[in-house]
């Protein structure tokens, strides 16, 4: 069942998203090559919880860390490590907050130094991707509409769309329905209506879609071990419109990034 949310509740839910983006930003500044992934997760945990917030992943299906955090080839879930962070690695980090009574859902993937231009080229197409699905985040239009939007972007660069995991609603659970697939038909899925907030996360491989799911029961990665990214905004449908409830712009100011893909989806409420 999909739960429509109040404004109120919605300014609730803006202050969880906006924790995370900030928490985020704060990570951004930290991530360079020596830098273990397990001090990145500290760092995260002790943030959220100095500004009032809890970490929503520790504990969350018995997961051991307050970020999921995926270099290179892992495409999500990766659980931090004490191995240093090398040049040209890139890094998805996944963070998750619980405040007000709602959660927070929110991920971003970084370049460690000097990235291959490929690989960069990746992160970029994700990113637009991510922003082409929001796009379609509008009352009276179909969740299918965001997947496909997604998938053909995607594919037009030939990567790989992972099938296996999903975006999804958000709320006072982490994962509220609908699902949220990356691929998709247009004009399949739930209707979307106003109240509605969605996690949109695109995970994109640079090979393949196939992807493996490991013995800790938490790593996936690509199949073919190519690069894969991930990124992933809080979106509530507000008067018909898509709205961010999650930023980048907390990551921008950090690593010196003008931007203003943000804008057609900024509103005061």
């Amino acid at each position: 069942m999909i739960i429509l949310k109040t404004i109120e509740e919605l300014r609730l839910m803006r202050e969880s998203a906006q924790l995370v983006s900030k928490t985020l930003g704060m990570i951004a500044a930290e991530i360079k090559p020596g830098v273990t992934t397990l001090h990145l997760d500290k760092l995260a945990h002790d943030f959220i919880k100095d500004h009032g917030g809890e970490p929503a992943f520790l504990g969350m299906y018995g997961f051991p860390n307050s970020l999921c955090i995926s270099p290179n080839e892992e495409v999500v879930h990766g659980i931090p490590k004490d191995i240093p962070l090398e040049e040209g690695d890139i890094l998805s980090v996944d963070c998750g907050v619980y405040m007000n009574g709602f959660y927070g859902d929110h991920a971003y993937s970084f370049e460690v130094g000097e990235v291959a231009p490929e690989t960069k080229k990746l992160l970029q197409v994700t990113k637009e991707s991510l922003y082409k699905g929001i796009e379609q985040c509008v009352r009276g239009k179909r969740i299918g509409d965001i997947s496909n939007a997604i998938q053909t972007h995607c594919e037009k660069h030939g990567y790989g769309v992972v099938r296996e995991l999903v975006g999804h609603g958000l709320g006072r659970t982490m994962h509220e329905d609908p699902q949220v697939p990356n691929y998709g038909r247009k004009g399949s899925g739930k209707v979307i209506k106003d109240g509605l907030v969605v996690a949109i996360e695109p995970m994109v491989n640079l090979g393949t879609h196939q992807v493996k799911f490991h013995k800790d029961g938490w790593t996936v990665t690509s199949l073919d071990k190519t690069p894969s990214a991930h990124f992933e905004h809080d979106v509530a449908v507000i008067n018909g419109k898509p709205v961010l409830l999650s930023t980048f712009k907390f990551i921008y100011e950090a690593l010196g990034i003008t931007s203003n893909e943000e804008e057609p989806f900024t509103m005061d409420f």
